[in-house]
Parts: C-alpha cells; structure tokens; sequence
C-alpha cells in the first residue's frame, strides 16, 4: 500500500512542483545527552549529533521515492555514559522510536520503541559517516544503518502484509557482517534484546504471526478507526490474538513483550469505556500473560 501510494505521489509531484517527492525515507530526530560526562568540550557531542541527523535523514537507503510529508518519523535519543578523548571511544545506551500516522488522524502511533543499552562506538570530531553495505566495518554506521533499514521494514510491515520483507533482509545482512565487530550488541544469545536477537526473531517463520499483526493492528485497525471505530477495534484485537500466536510459537522471544511495554497506553484507550466485554476479556488475558508487570495498566481495560 505505502510503495503504491508513493508512486502515486511521484507521478503527481510532476504536475505540483512544490510537492516534488525526494528519495530520503527518514525525519530522524537526534538527540545525544552527554550531562553524565565532565570536563569535556562540549563541541564534540554537538557535532555528533549533527554527523548522526545529517546520516540518517540524507542518505537514500531505499529505491523507494518519498514525499516530503511522507517521510518515516522515527527519534533516535542517544545517552552518553563515558568518553575517553584519547581513543575517541563512547560508551553509551539509545533510546529508539519510530512512529507513523494513523488515517485520517493527527494521531501518531508508535511502530517500535526500545532501548539499546549496547550504543558504544569511535568516532573522532568532523570524520565523515559514510556507509557501505560491503564494508561493514564501523560500529557507529553499523548500527545507525541497522536501524533505518529496521525502521523503514517495519513501517513497510504496517502497510502491506510482510510489505518490509526485501528491507529487513539487508538488516540481517548488516547484523551477519557485524559479527566480526568486536563492540557488544551483535553477537547471538549474548543478550535476547540485542540487535541480532531483534532482527532474528523478528524474520523467524515462526515468529510470522508477529509481522501479519503489524498489518492488521496499523493498516486495518487503527487506520479503520475514525470510519468505523468498531470495526477497527475488532482488527485489534484479532491482531492481539495474533501477538498471542506469535508467543505461543517462540515463547523465548521478547518482541511481544516489548510490543506491549510500548502499546500499554494506546491499548488501555483502544478499550477502557469502549468494546465489548468479550473484547476487553480476551485482549485483558493475552496481553496480562505476556507482560504481567504492567497489569495496573491492564486492568483499566476492563472498566
């Protein structure tokens, strides 16, 4: 749906030639917070974080033609821990999201939220960012690429069933090639919220419930909402079920869980005061057994 509507889009820019569309896919928001470290010229975090913003909104990582106005927005807020000036090393964590717009609505709903406590890197004040997909040999553009091309799959997902297949592929590509980086993040089973566990958990068959829900949650629930509330309520919860199936079939994974750490406020309003009382049950259940921490959130569904 997103590739047809941008290519619509195109052949219209011809005639508006304010509207012309441009290849960048991403309004990427940076922010790096260096307030843990002392004594340091604060220039360097500055220039930082204009290097990352110009990297990820600039660079063209699809075919793919976007408009201005349809550009994937997504925040990147990058907390620095540690610098050593000698070695231009960083140690630090990032918090992501990236959001899209719901139909017909001023309402932004995020696609994927997480934090990346693994967001160390070099970078030495003014060097370029460049990437090369067949060179995969610096953390910091390794792991800037990785997440616009999880971004825009994702977004794609939300569009068309397994719309981001061909973009998600080059993210395991990235993370196979980052395997002989030696900084934390990439490396299997380390961590089951590190990079390589998102991405292959994400693209496992079994794990095929999870990618069909983005669809139906986004494109035929909350998309649906502002024509018929019901009806789009109803996609939601059949895309709940679906978060369930995709538990049931890799029960190690954390994406259902993050999914619910990051929707426990939207999903508290899809339902408090609205649906049925079979709706609110069935989404209470599956949504209590994958994240019961959050059940002070859960249990307003239900009034």
């Amino acid at each position: 749906m997103r590739k047809f509507l941008l290519s619509v889009f195109c052949l219209l820019a011809e005639v508006v030639a304010s509207n012309r569309c441009i290849a960048q896919e991403l309004n990427c928001t940076v922010k790096v917070n260096h307030a843990q470290v002392q004594g340091t010229n604060t220039s360097i975090f500055e220039t930082l974080e204009t290097a990352i913003k110009e990297f990820m909104n600039n660079h063209s990582w699809t075919e793919l033609q976007f408009q201005k106005d349809e550009r994937i927005d997504c925040t990147l807020n990058i907390t620095i821990k540690k610098y050593e000036e000698a070695s231009h090393a960083f140690t630090g964590e990032l918090l992501l999201q990236v959001s899209r717009p719901v139909y017909n609505s001023s309402y932004n709903s995020t696609v994927f939220s997480m934090k990346d406590e693994s967001f160390n890197f070099n970078y030495k004040e003014y060097d370029p960012l460049e990437w090369n997909e067949n060179n995969v040999d610096n953390n910091l553009t390794a792991m800037l690429a990785y997440y616009a091309y999880l971004f825009i799959g994702m977004d794609l997902d939300t569009f068309s069933p397994l719309g981001g297949t061909e973009v998600l592929h080059i993210v395991e590509n990235i993370t196979n090639s980052a395997q002989m980086i030696s900084d934390p993040g990439w490396k299997a089973f380390d961590d089951d919220r590190n990079r390589h566990a998102i991405i292959n958990s994400y693209m496992d068959t079994s794990m095929e419930p999870f990618r069909q829900m983005q669809y139906k949650y986004y494109r035929e629930g909350l998309d649906e909402m502002a024509n018929n509330a019901d009806r789009g309520r109803t996609a939601v919860t059949e895309a709940i079920e679906l978060l369930q199936e995709a538990h049931s079939n890799k029960p190690m994974s954390m994406l259902p869980q993050i999914f619910t750490d990051y929707k426990r406020d939207e999903l508290v309003s899809i339902y408090s005061g609205h649906g049925t009382e079979k709706e609110k049950q069935t989404v209470y259940d599956i949504v209590s057994n994958l994240n019961a921490s959050q059940n002070t959130y859960w249990n307003k569904m239900k009034k």
